[in-house]
């Protein structure tokens, strides 16, 4: 049996930090939606001792038990008492890693994505969601995509009206910047403004694009440090492009921008790539559920 997936970037529009939950987590505020811009996974199932392998030819994508997407292999499995079954994965990656961009979450929703139509198991986006919660807070989103309202760690998610057809820039700089010290620079004193959530959401709901571009905000660009002035010159490169609004996607440390015209988008992309080399251009998708 076998299967071939596609496993899409997430974008955060806004993102906020409003404090901790009750085990010591961050609880965050954020409006996220998928693009186009993916991996391919293709994914075999053949009799067998249970075993599960993955190869994505990049050194730097661990091929072993350690990877995201053989953790979903096994918890699907386990979680459905599937057995006698070898899984073998073949992930051709385009989302960039370390980039704020969701793709090893993504890799891994598509897996439980692809398991659940092998196998008949007919599991609801809801179950997924929910057996998916282990693998990390984005999985979930990343099971259905679309335009959605996520608070707690991430994972509880509130569909939103999905965004007109717009177009997407996303650009990678040649470096990653590490989750834990973003917080850390929160929790110490990172003080500065907060998105507007509220307007960020009356304006999706209103399928407002050049409102929502005014509103786009990651509270973690305050506390950049010394990567701060490469993604804010990102950021300028596509507002001064035409974007409608450009932020940091998650804790980067791509950046993305909204466009409304896709030759406009084009341009920015041409523009970018005169100084970057990871620059991507795609469209915004819906909701896989629909």
């Amino acid at each position: 049996m076998e299967a071939n997936v596609k496993a899409f970037a997430k974008l955060n529009l806004t993102l906020d930090v409003t404090g901790r939950d009750t085990d010591g987590y961050h609880a965050m505020r954020m409006i996220m939606q998928g693009a186009s811009l993916c991996d391919d996974i293709r994914l075999s199932a053949t009799p067998g001792t249970g075993g599960i392998t993955i190869e994505s030819g990049l050194p730097y994508v661990p091929s072993d038990g350690r990877n995201i997407a053989a953790k979903a292999a096994r918890l699907f499995l386990d979680a459905r008492g599937i057995t006698g079954w070898d899984i073998a994965m073949s992930v051709k990656k385009r989302v960039p890693v370390c980039a704020g961009l969701g793709g090893g979450s993504s890799d891994a929703a598509a897996v439980l994505r692809a398991l659940n139509e092998l196998f008949f198991e007919r599991m609801t986006p809801e179950e997924l969601r929910s057996l998916s919660r282990p693998l990390g807070s984005d999985v979930p989103y990343c099971v259905s995509f679309g335009t959605m309202l996520a608070e707690g760690r991430g994972d509880v998610l509130t569909p939103l009206r999905e965004l007109p057809p717009c177009f997407v820039v996303i650009c990678k700089p040649d470096f990653p910047i590490s989750t834990p010290f973003l917080f850390r620079e929160l929790d110490n004193g990172g003080e500065g403004p907060h998105p507007d959530m509220e307007a960020a959401v009356a304006a999706v709901e209103a399928g407002d694009l050049y409102a929502l571009g005014g509103l786009m905000q990651n509270v973690f660009e305050r506390v950049l440090g010394r990567r701060k002035s490469e993604i804010f010159a990102i950021k300028k490169e596509l507002l001064r492009a035409g974007a409608l609004g450009a932020v940091m996607s998650g804790t980067g440390s791509a950046v993305f921008g909204l466009f409304d015209s896709e030759d406009a988008a084009s341009a920015a992309a041409r523009a970018l790539r005169r100084r970057w080399r990871s620059v991507f251009s795609c469209h915004t998708i819906g909701c896989l559920d629909d």
